[in-house]
């Protein structure tokens, strides 16, 4: 069962399965879901319900009608622009508003998974790009349109892509804008996978994570966020430290037994 949690009208709808997978549509599909500001402001504050919703294990990231976001709405962002707060200010943490679009999905505490067709530009790519999986169709069309605006990708993609593409084809892509599809996207690093149905992929894949221990979900979440920064050793003792707290708990040795016992766990999420 399904329940529908919150929509801001025309913007994104935001609903919770039984199976603890949340479902995050962006609904503006009468203009490929855009980003104007309405847009921006109805996807941190489903950011901000999402860190702390209950029962939530797993994220589906997707986008209604014919793409999943085509980027910045050029048409409604320049008037703004002379009331646009100094991009250094950092409002959320270590971003700007404009990174916490991309980076709020990295630190959500479950895993999330975007689910690409259609059109994937700008904005709207690096906001996949904070996804932990990212599937997208064959003939979906991709691209660091930054530079056609004479400005620069910031939104958190150079940290996101980091490690994920290889950086003489980032530095091509973003120096040309050039479209690319679906299936060099994942050659390329920046999906995980290519499937015909995107979204038919995403939400079992969730419902798979779903049933997994909760607090070791959300355990190797962090080690994954924070490896790419931290030294071997400091890699080392977080490990120890996350497996300690895990070993010998309720949920951890609930996986053990319907593991042995060869039924779906009974597992409590954390408070």
């Amino acid at each position: 069962m399904t329940t529908d949690l919150w929509q801001d009208d025309g913007r994104v709808a935001l609903s919770l399965g039984s199976d603890g997978v949340g479902h995050l549509r962006l609904t503006r599909a009468d203009k490929l879901n855009a980003l104007d500001p309405a847009m921006i402001d109805a996807l941190l504050a489903a950011g901000e319900k999402l860190a702390s919703l209950p029962g939530l294990r797993c994220l589906v990231l997707s986008g209604e009608g014919d793409g999943f976001c085509a980027g910045l709405d050029l048409s409604t962002m320049a008037a703004g622009l002379a009331n646009l707060e100094p991009l250094a200010t950092r409002t959320h943490g270590n971003a700007n508003r404009f990174q916490q679009l991309a980076l709020q999905w990295r630190k959500l505490p479950v895993p999330v998974i975007a689910a690409i067709h259609g059109v994937c530009l700008g904005g709207g790519l690096q906001i996949a790009a904070g996804a932990d999986i990212r599937i997208v169709a064959p003939d979906a069309r991709l691209a660091v349109m930054e530079l056609k605006w004479g400005i620069v990708p910031d939104m958190g993609g150079f940290a996101l892509w980091r490690g994920l593409v290889r950086e003489d084809v980032l530095r091509e892509l973003t120096y040309t804008n050039r479209t690319f599809s679906g299936t060099e996207a994942a050659a390329l690093g920046f999906a995980t996978s290519c499937e015909a149905e995107p979204l038919a992929v995403a939400l079992p894949l969730a419902a798979e994570i779903a049933a997994r221990n909760p607090d070791a979900i959300r355990a190797a979440k962090r080690l994954f966020n924070a490896a790419p920064d931290s030294s071997l050793d400091a890699i080392l003792m977080a490990e120890s430290v996350e497996q300690q707290a895990l070993l010998g708990s309720a949920n951890q040795m609930e996986a053990v037994r319907s593991q042995m016992e060869r039924r779906p766990g009974r597992l409590t999420d954390p408070a």
